[in-house]
């Protein structure tokens, strides 16, 4: 399981010209799965994603959490995440979970990250054609893997 995760002023997910999620300040978290990926890593992930420290604090340094900021979660599938490079310019997806077994991993992925924050969880929409706007603040961007 790997994310991309970005501190941002604000973001939203459009499909067909309409938006269908938005969040202001907090975290875009964009997420794809591996093959063998399985419970462990959606707990770890929703464990983690909430109390990452990358907001600032009074003094300007990177102390505070989307929990202590009360900012919100946007969750977007990407299973390009698992694209590799090894041989020519087109990228190889085969360590990148099925659109089945990465469905039900979003899912469980959605659930236990909402289980686990008071923070509001928004998302996109599975295996739709999504436009993603945001503006990353800092910028700050974390990979995060498991």
């Amino acid at each position: 399981m790997r994310c991309v995760i970005q501190r941002v002023s604000e973001a939203s997910v459009h499909v067909d010209g309409k938006e269908v999620s938005s969040i202001g300040k907090g975290l875009l978290v964009l997420v794809g799965f591996k093959y063998d990926d399985a419970e462990e890593q959606i707990q770890w992930m929703a464990r983690k994603i909430p109390v990452l420290r990358v907001f600032n604090d009074e003094e300007g340094k990177m102390n505070l959490s989307v929990e202590d900021i009360k900012g919100e979660i946007l969750v977007v599938s990407q299973f390009t995440l698992y694209g590799e490079l090894k041989k020519g310019t087109r990228p190889s997806y085969s360590k990148a979970a099925s659109p089945e077994m990465a469905q039900s991993l979003y899912d469980k992925f959605i659930k236990e990250l909402k289980s686990r924050t008071t923070c509001p969880v928004k998302t996109g929409i599975f295996r739709a054609y999504m436009q993603v706007s945001l503006i990353n603040d800092g910028p700050v961007t974390i990979i995060l893997e498991r």
